[in-house]
């Protein structure tokens, strides 16, 4: 008799509450997934900070052999930001080399754009520089 009033009662409140959501609710998960959206934006940007950073540190590097001008700097940057920043992620970015005689510097100019209107775009600079190798 239990087991009978048991299911009975199941039936009933599955019946009661059948499509039951709250605008609570709706309103909850579309907030989460925008703080989802933004905090993965987040995390795509300082990955392409990172690899501006390697791509500026490789392009010093080559760059500051005896032999290697700056067109070779700039040449193995874009390789290593055409290998890693594909896209439309490296759309907006750009890498310069200068000689200053003793150093090579590379700079590289950003531009990351939001996925979300309420985020405004990211811009910076990164800027590395090493000691130019001379012949004997």
């Amino acid at each position: 008799m239990i087991l009978v009033d048991a299911r009975r009662c199941a039936r009933r409140l599955l019946r009661e509450e059948a499509g039951f959501l709250t605008a609570q609710f709706v309103l909850a998960v579309a907030l989460s997934f925008v703080f989802l959206v933004l905090v993965a934006n987040l995390i795509v940007w300082q990955y392409a900070r990172g690899v501006l950073r390697s791509a500026v540190d490789e392009g010093v590097r080559t760059g500051s052999r005896a032999t290697a001008t700056p067109a070779d700097c700039e040449t193995r940057a874009r390789a290593v930001l055409g290998d890693l920043l594909g896209g439309a992620l490296g759309h907006d970015v750009s890498v310069t080399c200068t000689d200053s005689g003793n150093q090579i510097v590379a700079t590289a100019n950003a531009r990351l754009q939001s996925w979300l209107p309420l985020m405004p775009d990211w811009s910076f600079q990164i800027t590395g520089s090493d000691v130019k190798e001379h012949r004997p």
